[in-house]
Order: structure tokens, then sequence, then C-alpha cells
């Protein structure tokens, strides 16, 4: 089982969206099991006060690290579990750390900061791993939590029915995934490609290869170059 504890301060966000479709069942069957904690829990005042005012001055409070590290040791031990901040200036998440995040060999623990973000020293003393969406900034961490969540579990053994799926679908192969058709094979005029109707899976499979290298050329330059590189293509 795969276990999840988030650090917010917004504990009624969870689970949310992760609570509902495959995940939503998955979490029912126990194939991962989440566990919320309130960081304001741990503040002492009788406002729960998990903030203050940033040292060198400048706009908006910070949150404190006694606060953090407080509601982080209840949670875990310092290399018992693999921490994640989530975090505009951390390592871009992608299909491939959505591999290696949802296969690591421990408990994960995502801590969501809010405000100017959470002082620098606790995520030091915790070795916290940076993780960003994108170049981009969000109100908190907790949808950035759920999005790594929800691309990460679904990728465990049982959560998709058919895991040959997650074979061919965008970023696997290197490629963005090859368009998709069903019924009516009619619709507003414009018809599914004869070949997805021929019955001949080598002509099938050699169109969806074209389809995907052609949209990465066009959408994702980037990756088509990565792409070439990776396969010795010229």
């Amino acid at each position: 089982m795969r276990k999840v504890t988030i650090l917010t301060l917004f504990p009624e966000m969870f689970p949310g969206p992760l609570g509902h479709s495959l995940l939503g069942k998955a979490l029912e069957k126990k194939l991962w099991q989440l566990n919320v904690v309130d960081i304001r829990s741990f503040a002492e005042d009788k406002h729960q006060t998990v903030d203050d005012t940033c040292f060198g001055g400048g706009p908006g409070m910070v949150m404190r690290p006694d606060i953090i590290d407080k509601a982080l040791s209840s949670v875990m031990e310092k290399g018992k579990a693999r921490l994640i901040h989530l975090s505009p200036r951390g390592q871009i998440f992608g299909q491939g750390l959505a591999q290696e995040v949802a296969f690591s060999p421990l408990p994960l623990v995502f801590l969501c900061g809010r405000y100017e973000g959470i002082d620098q020293r606790v995520l030091d003393e915790w070795n916290a791993e940076d993780i960003s969406l994108g170049d981009f900034v969000l109100t908190g961490g907790e949808l950035a939590a759920m999005t790594i969540l929800d691309a990460t579990l679904r990728l465990l053994p049982g959560v998709i029915g058919d895991g040959t799926s997650l074979e061919e679908e965008s970023f696997s192969t290197g490629l963005l995934e090859y368009p998709h058709y069903t019924r009516p094979r009619v619709w507003k005029e414009h018809e599914v490609p004869a070949v997805l109707l021929s019955g001949h899976h080598e002509r099938i499979q050699a169109w969806r290869q074209e389809q995907a290298i052609k949209i990465t050329q066009e959408r994702r330059p980037d990756l088509w170059n990565l792409y070439t590189q990776q396969h010795h293509l010229t």
C-alpha cells in the first residue's frame, strides 16, 4: 500500500478530486492510504498563528519553522519518508519523475506552503525535496500536491484496469499520444480515419506512430529533439 501524508493549512481540501473516479476506488480498495495533517493544530497561541513577518523586510508572511518542525515530527522520522515540498523553485515535474515517485520505496509526505512560503531553515533541516509543476505560481501547494498524486498513483498496479494503456499514452514513449476516435463513425460530416476501421493491426500501429510523431513535431519541438537524440534519428 502506498502511504501518503499531506501537511496543509486547509485539510478540508482533501481528498477532494483524489477521492473520486479511479483514485477514489483505489483508496477504497486500500491500494493507497491518505493521512491529512492540519499544520495549524501545532500552533501554541489562541489565534493558532503559523506565520510571521519576513526578516529583511518585504511583503507577505512566512510560515514559521518551529510550527512546521512540530508538524513534520508528528508524522515522520528523518530519512524514513520522502518529503516533497511544493515550490516554484523546484525540479519541474514530468512523467519520468512521476514514475520515480510512484515506485519510491519510502512513504510520501507532501508539505503544502502558503503565503510567501516556508522558512528555509526547516526545509534544509528536513532535507525537503522541492518539486514544481512549472513556471507559474499558485496560491498554495495543495493543488500541486493533488496533481502530482494523480499522476503518480494512477501508475500503481491495480489502479487502472488495463495497464497496457499506460504504455502508449503521452510521454511514456517520449512522444505525445496519437488521437483517439469512437462511435459514431461519421459525426457532422467528419469521418473516422479509414485505417482505424481496416482491422489491419500493423497498419493501425504505423498510423498511430506517424500521428504521434507529427503531433510532437508540431506542438512540442523540444520533446521531438530529445526523442531524436535518444533514438539516434537524423
